[in-house]
Formats: structure tokens, C-alpha cells, sequence
């Protein structure tokens, strides 16, 4: 699965972040976010798989395309087709405020792998820690924030006031913040984009070396795809704070909603494809570029069972006769 489908889910988040990146600076989230969808959702179609929409836009009342349950690629076309069924949890535009204001770290992503290999996760609140591969097992999600820190200190070598965390700027963490400032690491705080930050926290040489708070569920289970694939870790539990909350749990099958997941709870697969590209400017990839003989992309796509990383830097030309490649 992971040779026939990783290049055409490039040509889907590619396709994607760069109908988001001609919304750059336009100030409306929603219309970044929308032809996003849009941009995905047709290339998805032409991808020769049975995929199902596991993670997406939200219910099917309240997305018109890329829902939960919603079928796509070519088997929605051709029903007698023989098409490997895939599960695909995606974030067509992860930032659309970051999209909308010409910030960076707006991506575009996309997680799939074999049935039931990624966690079908509500639409709620998550807490997360996120390490890379030398801190794998030496966090707890229930342990001080102090004693949390030392441990990944002690696995890098280095003091804790070496330390960069990334925590998202929001009111609910006001405590978490005064936390870290107290045990002596420095903070990154961030608008939007937990699930960038949680990439670059498993990657060598972004200055990033944890992630910490509560974000999105959806954005934990791909954050988790690719950290199986850059062998990081993420903890995580649901936030559950009302009636609803509970019922959402039981109609999606899942019965604890105090467990915590590890990452292999959160994408089980054993074929795993993660793949995003740049809509903006970031710490991890760069932004849609666009110039008079074409678009240039920067995507990073990721495969669990052989093993590989792939930073791919796409130049799409112009359909001219006269169109020129530059060496850059």
C-alpha cells in the first residue's frame, strides 16, 4: 500500500496547500479552509483506493465533503473496481488562522493506513505530551510538569534551561505555562498548529524538544501517524467534561474515556502514510511559492513499513511551450 499510494497522497496535500497558499493574507479562515477541501477531496478521487474518511471535516451534517464515513478515491466512482481499502484521517488546511493572516506553519496533512489503523477519535479536546525518539518512554502524562522535563533533560544531556517546549497561547493554559517558567525551560508559544509543533518535537534540529496541552483529538491521531513513522511519542487522553461528551464516546466504541493512549493506541496501523506539504512559511517546511513558470512545494512524506523520511521539494510548471526550469 505504502509504494502505491505515498506519491499520490503528495499530489493530494500538494494540491491542497496550494489552493490554500492563493487565500494567503485574505483575512477569511473559512474560504482558506474551504478550497482547501475542495482541492483534496477532488484529488482524492482520482487516487485508485476504497477510502473511507475516518478523521475529517467534522459529522455529515456539518461537512459537506471529507466527513466521517464519507468514501473516496476511485471505488466511490467504480463500486466493482478491486481497490485496496484505506482508512484516511485528514486536516485539509491545519492553521486556516495562520492561512488567513499569512502566519507560518499553516500545513495541509493526511494520515492513512490499512483498516483499522487509525483511531476513530471524537471531535474533543485532547491532552497531549509529545517527545521525540531519544525521550520515548521517559514521560508520563500524570507526572509533575517539573519531573516530566528532567526526564527529557536527562535523556538529551543537557539542563533543563536548555529546553524549548511548544504550548499553544490559550487561557486553559495559563497554569502549564507558569509551570515550565518555574521548572527553568523555555516556551514557545504558538496560535495555532499543535500538530506541526508535535512533527518538529520528533525531529532533530527544529530547536523543539517537547510538546505540551490540550488541543484536538483529530490533530492527536495525526500527530501519532507520523510519530510512528519518525519513531517519537505521544501520551493522551480525552478530555471529557459533559453528558454529551460521554454519549459522543460510547457512539464511536469507545468505553474509557479516562484512558490514556499511547502512540501505537492512537495510529495501531501497520501501514502507515503520512504526508503534508507547506502553505506558509515554517520551522519545518516551507510555504507555497509562486513564480512566473510555476508553483514550488515543500512536503514531507513519511512511511512506516519500509521505513522512510522523504523531504520532497516540488516544482509544478506552467503547461507552456516555452516554460524554463531554474536551478535553484
Amino acid at each position: 500500500m505504502e509504494t502505491q499510494l505515498s506519491l499520490e497522497f503528495l499530489r493530494v496535500v500538494e494540491n491542497a496547500a496550494i489552493a490554500a497558499a492563493r487565500t494567503m493574507g485574505f483575512g477569511d479562515r473559512n474560504k482558506a479552509d474551504e478550497v482547501a477541501v475542495t482541492a483534496m477531496r477532488e484529488t482524492m478521487d482520482e487516487v485508485q483506493m476504497d477510502g473511507t474518511i475516518v478523521i475529517g471535516e467534522g459529522e455529515r451534517d456539518e461537512a459537506p465533503m471529507l466527513y466521517i464515513g464519507e468514501k473516496v478515491g476511485a471505488a466511490a466512482h467504480n463500486p466493482r473496481g478491486l481497490y485496496p481499502p484505506v482508512d484516511i484521517a485528514v486536516d485539509p488546511l491545519e492553521g486556516t488562522n495562520l492561512c488567513a493572516t499569512g502566519s507560518p506553519n499553516a500545513i495541509t496533512v493526511l494520515a492513512a493506513s490499512e483498516k483499522g489503523g487509525l483511531l476513530h477519535a471524537p471531535d474533543l479536546y485532547m491532552e497531549k505530551l509529545v517527545v521525540g525518539p531519544s525521550c520515548k518512554g521517559a514521560v508520563d502524562l500524570d507526572a509533575p510538569v517539573a519531573d516530566n522535563l528532567k526526564a527529557i533533560a536527562r535523556r538529551l544531556d543537557r539542563g533543563v534551561d536548555d529546553l524549548v517546549v511548544v504550548v499553544l497561547d490559550r487561557p486553559r493554559h495559563e497554569k502549564l505555562i507558569q509551570d515550565i517558567r518555574d521548572a527553568g525551560a523555555r516556551i514557545k508559544l504558538i496560535g495555532d498548529g499543535d500538530l506541526s509543533a508535535g512533527i518538529s518535537a520528533a525531529v532533530v534540529g527544529t530547536g523543539v524538544h517537547a510538546v505540551m496541552g490540550t488541543g484536538g483529538a483529530p490533530e492527536g491521531v495525526l500527530t501519532a501517524a507520523a510519530l510512528r513513522c519518525l519513531n517519537g511519542q505521544i501520551l493522551a487522553r480525552l478530555v471529557v467534561s459533559k453528558p454529551e461528551h460521554e454519549e459522543r464516546l460510547s457512539n464511536m466504541g469507545i468505553k474509557d474515556g479516562k484512558r490514556i493512549y499511547d502512540t501505537d493506541d492512537l495510529a495501531p496501523g501497520k501501514k502507515i502514510i503520512f504526508a503534508c506539504t507547506g502553505v506558509t512559511e515554517g520551522s519545518l517546511l516551507r510555504g507555497v511559492h509562486f513564480f512566473g513558470e510555476g508553483i514550488r512545494t515543500h512536503s514531507l512524506i513519511l512511511t512506516y513499513d519500509d521505513r522512510q523520511v522523504r523531504f520532497v521539494d516540488s516544482v509544478h510548471l506552467e503547461k507552456r511551450p516555452d516554460v524554463k526550469v531554474r536551478f535553484y
